[in-house]
């Protein structure tokens, strides 16, 4: 699809990933909307970002995320690109009574799942008046396996990945319309500061990945070592799905 002239939504965009994002795809000519959930985070953000505006609210809330819906409606009809990329994580020991897994597991499964859907669900009209429209959901490398420091971000994610493929396949017929999904790895943001992010790829690298894959219609988008997994399971899928 054409990178360059297009309206595209970010929630979560005010930081980390969404925002190199951000940054990408307004150097490249198009108009951005960030979202994210502090006020002076989106405004510090919108410093770094040419041609872009800021819609605050939680995305994770259903009244916020009805109002932020109608908002692209009536103010940014001519957004185009939805890019799904607010997220929720947590350490979560299962072994630890005291823990409270199952209300971390809900804020997670919420937030990166059932919300997605909603969302996307409300905006999906306004795509589909397009010619030239995309979904973009920001998944995780951690969509193949979960482990004992993530088991329900990891399961969120999971959840995610086979929403987005069978998005794809309702769409699959609609040259107008692409879904695409983008599996990080670790990734160096505060997002992940707690489970060593330090240690990961820049954002930058999402982001320029993303865009390379818009270029190509490219719509499985494997980034840094997610890649290496990708490779082999995907010729596994082609085969089971005939």
């Amino acid at each position: 699809m054409k990178t360059t002239g297009n309206t595209v939504f970010i929630s979560g965009g005010s930081a980390g990933i969404g925002l190199a994002i951000a940054k990408k795809l307004s150097k490249a000519g198009n108009k951005v909307i960030i979202n994210g959930r502090n006020e002076e985070r989106l405004q510090k953000a919108l410093l770094e970002i040419n041609n872009a505006v800021a819609i605050k609210g939680d995305l994770s809330i259903q009244v916020d995320r009805e109002r932020i819906a109608k908002e692209l409606a009536d103010l940014y009809p001519d957004t185009n690109i939805l890019i799904n990329n607010a997220g929720a994580a947590f350490m979560n020991d299962l072994g630890d009574q005291n823990n409270n897994a199952a209300q971390k597991a809900y804020d997670e499964i919420n937030t990166n799942y059932l919300s997605v859907i909603h969302f996307t669900s409300l905006v999906l009209p306004q795509l589909l008046e397009k010619e030239n429209a995309a979904i973009v959901n920001i998944s995780s490398i951690a969509v193949y396996r979960g482990n004992k420091y993530l088991p329900t971000y990891s399961a969120s994610k999971a959840a995610l990945h086979s929403y987005t493929q069978g998005l794809r396949d309702t769409f699959i017929e609609n040259e107008k319309l692409n879904v695409y999904e983008v599996y990080p790895p670790l990734v160096n943001t505060e997002f992940s500061a707690e489970i060593g992010g330090a240690n990961g790829i820049p954002p930058e690298e999402v982001a320029e990945e993303l865009l390379l894959a818009l270029e190509k219609n490219q719509f499985e988008v494997p980034v840094g070592d997610t890649k290496k997994i990708h490779a082999l399971i995907e010729p596994i899928v082609e085969k089971i799905n005939g």
